[in-house]
């Protein structure tokens, strides 16, 4: 029985860092090549190719864990959203959410910290697809509207930041501003996780319990309509019952 518990502890510190050093070696794969196919191609076409790129990255990787036998992802909801100009919001409880909701949408562009498109790990494949840095609001707005008017679903964090207050952060103001200039839908999506892995307390190469389970499903739909402060607010307060609700029911 000990020798079972020490081959299955170090059975999941494998997939752990390795599936950790694998999706590092395929982003780094396909961002060397993306930031020199990006200067190359015509924009638009280098968009299109460089997000369906990044979708087959996260889904060869989700592929593997999920191969493991330690990772369960119930994604199916998020294929009923392909090829719809929309606006994607979503709580944000771990470092995973982007890959969870990339590896089913071949046309997201996601809002992402300058630093993190300075990166050479992500920043050629991400500026290739058009993501779009969030250190100034005006071109954000602009950037964002044009992404969702060619076609692009854009994935936004309301909260800014992964959650660090149950059930959900305060949401910023500026995604308000974006959703209504882009002038589309809002589809809700919600990420449920049974850990709190790679969260934003949680360090990156301490070991969860395993298996992982990650499960999205899809809110209600809204317009970005009338005063964008009280948008902003109603979107906050849907989000916080919907999740204290699904919550109760598993408790339940």
């Amino acid at each position: 029985m000990w020798a079972w518990r020490q081959l299955k502890s170090l059975y999941e510190y494998i997939v752990l860092y390795g599936g950790l050093l694998f999706f590092a070696l395929i982003c780094l794969a396909w961002s060397l090549p993306a930031g020199v196919l990006r200067h190359l191609l015509p924009r638009r076409i280098a968009e299109s190719v460089g997000q369906y790129a990044i979708m087959l990255v996260f889904r060869t990787y989700l592929f593997v864990v999920r191969a493991s036998g330690l990772v369960k992802c119930d994604l199916a909801a998020l294929d009923s959203l392909r090829g719809e100009p929309l606006i994607i919001t979503t709580n944000h409880p771990a470092l995973i959410d982007v890959v969870l909701i990339g590896s089913r949408l071949p046309r997201m562009v996601c809002v992402l910290k300058a630093k993190l498109l300075d990166n050479p790990l992500l920043g050629g494949g991400a500026s290739m697809a058009g993501y779009i840095r969030n250190d100034s609001t005006g071109n954000l707005i602009r950037r964002a509207a044009a992404a969702t008017k060619e076609g692009s679903q854009l994935l936004i964090f309301p909260e800014g930041t992964r959650t660090v207050t149950d059930p959900i952060n305060p949401f910023k103001g500026g995604f308000g501003l974006v959703a209504q200039k882009a002038g589309v839908p809002i589809q809700t999506v919600f990420i449920e996780a049974n850990s709190p892995f790679l969260g934003k307390h949680w360090p990156l190469l301490k070991k969860p319990e395993f298996p992982l389970r990650y499960r999205v499903r899809l809110g209600e739909r809204f317009e970005a309509s009338g005063d964008v402060k009280n948008f902003v607010a109603d979107l906050e307060d849907y989000y916080r019952r919907e999740i204290l609700a699904q919550k109760n029911r598993e408790q339940a």
